[in-house]
């Protein structure tokens, strides 16, 4: 009896001691951390596993196969409070399913393969906080589908085929996603929801936004716009002070304008991904006093000196540039590729030499034209030129401001833009089925960019005549004063009297005679009432027009003229004779020894075949000494090949102007809301 005794104070003892949970056994397939919380993933079972503990807190079985389910499934669980069935195989939600759930807060049913949403589907869940039905197929939902889940919070609807969405009654809501489905534009009064502080609006096609909606959601924190057809900035924007979250990537918004935003004093975070910019306005970002991250990722920069305040702006507004490894230049080559944010101011071509915009002003008002030892150097008005290995420029001239060139993209994006300024004269931009740039002409004019007027309005050209200025709008305005092969001199003398008020100009030119007609743009301060374009073709037609710098691009009044280069002379030029009487007689010895030295080589020539003839008779062979045959032996031993005419002033490699340009790879769609993980609003 003592041994028995000691058995029982030894072992049954401390088991009768155990809190009782540990007594209730786990589900089989399934993992209990502790004894609130079950994990059954990946069972490959199509039903709800059995023998689940009523103590139970927190059940997520996702990835399981479940294609059913039953109200028995949940009978006893009157403390479970999270219930996971995300990435299973449901196609519908009996009705009233989840009745004995009244202490559920959070349902993730995301990722199956749910049709339709009925009226009883949630009935009983009175406690619900958060709903994930993301990522199904749902095509209806029923009006009533959502009554008496008054305490909602978040409610995630993307990625389905909803085509009427029922009016949301629900008072404390503060996030939905909508995005990704077949609704029409949100109204005032479909989102009945007043402290709404999140809402996502991508991929549904708006080309506008309600300024109704805006004002009726006063809370609204975070708007998502991305992935839609905005071709401007919705102005229902401008007065939504309230936005501290902003996405606008992938629309095919036009340039973007200060004023736009100019109300968005609060905007925190910027996503301004795959719109098609090349830069963006100098202290554009100004106006975002509070903004810590930008996202300009996959988008054609041009990396020359207009852009080179960008990364230096972000590192003293310690701004984070998100997707940094997709945020790269395009343009021009030496730049191509690399990352924006590695790149220094000397690496976007800005000038060594640089002086204060004051000295250049005084300077130019005492010259007509600019000091060739000093550049100014201002970002808003000119772009420093860095030329091109094909360009050939004088040794002794100056180099002009940049022309960023801004190429043409066929078939880079998805989402088409036409570069500016590409079509002139009035010539409007369109892109084909294949993604290729064509420009819609007006009468009067012609070309793949509307440069060339009709050949009836034009005056034949005489050959004494190097160039020629045929004026396309607001004659007498732009001429020229002097040329060479490789620049032609610009006379705005007029043009800057007739705007008195003008703040500078901007000149853009193209070859109308060569293979590459992308045209060239820079910017000219308004003191230059002279300016020389450098780094031209010979023997080529240009196409020169100015606009106001102040107005804007889509604005913009062209006054254009053409003018042909020099032709660069093959033969190099010789002074005539009369010039250098002293050469006359050294010219006259030269030809009669050359004439001598010929006459006496033709007769050892004659006399040697003469001997080999005799000596050939002799042998009794055949004696060819026809003279015929001798001139033909001349003339076969002298022939001399053609030789292709190049002028050495232009190498042969020149010839075709080759750009390459790099592409930049095609985008895709992402979005952000189909995360695996369980994201939550707080």
């Amino acid at each position: 009896m003592q041994l028995v005794a000691q058995i029982w104070q030894l072992v049954l003892l401390p088991l009768l001691l155990l809190p009782a949970s540990f007594c209730s056994t786990c589900p089989q397939q399934c993992y209990c951390s502790n004894p609130d919380s079950i994990f059954c993933i990946q069972r490959r079972a199509s039903t709800m596993p059995l023998n689940l503990p009523a103590s139970t807190h927190s059940l997520f079985v996702f990835q399981n196969g479940i294609n059913f389910l039953q109200e028995t499934d949940f009978h006893g669980l009157v403390r479970l409070e999270t219930l996971d069935l995300s990435q299973n195989e449901l196609s519908m939600i009996p009705h009233g399913v989840f009745g004995a759930l009244q202490s559920l807060h959070n349902l993730d049913l995301s990722s199956n393969k749910i049709t339709q949403i009925s009226k009883d589907s949630f009935d009983g869940l009175v406690n619900l906080e958060r709903l994930y039905i993301h990522n199904n197929q749902i095509q209806s939902i029923h009006p009533a589908a959502f009554k008496g889940l008054e305490h909602l919070l978040e409610l995630k609807l993307q990625g389905n085929q909803i085509s009427l969405l029922p009016v949301l009654h629900l008072p404390k809501l503060l996030l939905l996603d909508l995005s990704f489905n077949n609704i029409p534009p949100p109204e005032p009064a479909d989102l009945q929801t007043p402290h709404l502080e999140s809402l996502k609006l991508a991929g549904l096609g708006l080309t506008t936004l309600d300024e109704g909606l805006l004002r009726i959601l006063g809370n609204l924190h975070d708007l998502d716009l991305s992935q839609n057809k905005l071709v401007r900035m919705p102005a229902a924007l401008i007065s939504a002070k309230g936005i501290t979250r902003l996405n606008l990537s992938n629309n095919p918004l036009g340039p973007l304008r200060q004023e736009d935003f100019k109300n968005l004093v609060g905007l925190q975070e910027l996503d301004l991904s795959s719109l098609n910019l090349q830069g963006f306005p100098v202290d554009f970002f100004q106006v975002f006093p509070k903004l810590n991250h930008l996202t300009t990722a996959e988008n054609p920069f041009n990396c020359v000196c207009s852009l080179s305040w960008f990364p230096n702006w972000m590192k003293n507004a310690k701004v984070e540039l998100g997707r940094i490894d997709e945020t790269r230049c395009h343009f021009p080559l030496i730049n191509a590729g690399r990352m924006l944010s590695e790149l220094e101011h000397k690496d976007f071509g800005c000038p060594t030499t640089i002086t204060e915009l004051s000295d250049v002003l005084t300077s130019s008002s005492r010259h007509n034209t600019p000091d060739p030892t000093t550049t100014p150097h201002t970002t808003n008005n000119v772009l420093p030129f860095v030329p091109s290995e094909e360009s050939p420029v004088e040794p002794d001239q100056q180099l002009p401001p940049e022309a960023s060139a801004s190429p043409r993209s066929g078939k880079e994006h998805k989402e088409h833009m036409c570069p500016p300024n590409i079509c002139l004269n009035g010539g409007t931009c369109k892109f084909d089925q294949r993604g290729e740039i064509n420009c819609l002409c007006p009468v009067g004019t012609m070309g793949i960019y509307c440069e060339n007027q009709d050949e009836s309005q034009t005056p034949p050209l005489s050959p004494s005549v190097s160039v020629v200025t045929v004026p396309l709008t607001k004659p007498d305005q732009i001429s020229f004063h002097h040329v060479k092969s490789t620049s032609i001199s610009l006379d705005l003398h007029q043009y800057i009297e007739a705007r008195p008020n003008i703040r500078g100009i901007r000149l853009t030119y193209r070859n109308l005679s060569g293979p590459d007609r992308r045209p060239l743009q820079l910017n000219v301060p308004a003191s230059y009432p002279e300016y020389t374009l450098r780094g031209l073709q010979p023997n080529c037609t240009y196409s020169i027009c100015a606009s106001p710098l102040d107005e804007p691009v889509e604005e913009t009044t062209y006054t254009c003229m053409e003018a042909k280069t020099a032709g660069v002379s093959l033969q190099p030029t010789v002074d005539r004779p009369e010039n250098f009487p002293f050469l006359v007689p050294i010219l006259g010895a030269v030809a009669v020894a050359m004439t001598v030295v010929i006459v006496a080589a033709v007769a050892v020539v004659l006399r040697r075949k003469r001997v080999k003839c005799q000596t050939d008779m002799d042998l009794g062979e055949p004696t060819p000494f026809e003279l015929e045959g001798v001139k033909m032996g001349l003339e076969n031993g002298t022939a001399h090949q053609k030789q292709t005419e190049i002028s050495p002033y232009l190498p042969a490699s020149q010839n075709s102007m080759d750009y390459e340009v790099l592409l930049i790879p095609e985008q895709f769609a992402s979005n952000n809301n189909t995360d695996q993980r369980i994201p939550s609003y707080f």
